[in-house]
């Protein structure tokens, strides 16, 4: 770790413990004081729960829309018709279209951060469910509904899904850039968390939040104290 972050991690590493928690005030200074890149880092979380991802009814997805954005506004597209299409293009898809659009995705001709679709167009989607994967909109993640324009009006503005990861009982998500002042994360952070407990799985036992740790794209991670959130 030391080689990988160079002189700027040691340093940091002189001053703090890095094999410790700290309250999420703290750890969220030092994250602010590690992340001195070039650019404004993006401030991750990794939160370790309490599930059996094997377990079809332990898994832990939603969406939630953070207090203060992510720092960053996606590129979503839309698939869609008639009123649908009219209310994304106005909500500010990046891209709207149907069978075209469809094809111009399964041909790898567009990018995106986000897919949505109303619930008539995800048959002509099927075909593609190998190649989006995770990407591919689901009801479940908020990418899938009639209302096209309130769907790609909150993912614009600030709306994550999190979700566990398929064979691992941990969620990575963003809650903001460093740039971000440290109430904005701190509230984010707070609203995600809020927002994983109300996700508990009914069937989870035993203690479900398990760990959490910051980090920013070039800094070293920074245990968050359970019992301070």
């Amino acid at each position: 770790m030391a080689n990988k972050h160079g002189k700027r991690y040691r340093a940091l590493a002189e001053k703090y413990d890095f094999s410790k928690p700290y309250s999420a005030s703290e750890a969220i200074g030092i994250l602010k004081e590690a992340a001195n890149a070039k650019f404004d880092e993006t401030v991750d979380v990794t939160v370790i729960l309490g599930i059996d991802p094997k377990k079809g009814d332990q898994q832990v997805r939603g969406t939630i829309t953070l207090p203060h954005g992510t720092g960053k506004t996606p590129k979503v597209i839309a698939i869609a018709k008639g009123e649908a299409a009219t209310a994304a293009e106005a909500a500010g898809a990046d891209a709207v279209g149907a069978e075209e659009l469809i094809a111009q995705i399964e041909k790898d001709e567009v990018e995106f951060d986000v897919l949505v679709a109303t619930p008539d167009m995800m048959r002509l989607l099927s075909r593609l469910g190998k190649k989006l994967g995770a990407r591919m909109p689901n009801a479940k993640s908020g990418t899938v509904g009639p209302d096209l324009g309130r769907i790609v009006a909150e993912r614009k503005k600030g709306q994550i899904e999190y979700r566990n990861e398929p064979k691992a009982a941990v969620v990575h998500s963003i809650i903001g850039k460093s740039s971000f002042e440290p109430a904005q994360l701190a509230e984010n952070l707070s609203a995600l968390m809020d927002a994983l407990q109300r996700a508990k799985p009914s069937s989870s036992k035993g203690t479900y939040l398990r760990g959490v740790t910051l980090s920013s794209t070039m800094g070293p991670g920074v245990k968050v104290d359970l019992s301070a959130i």
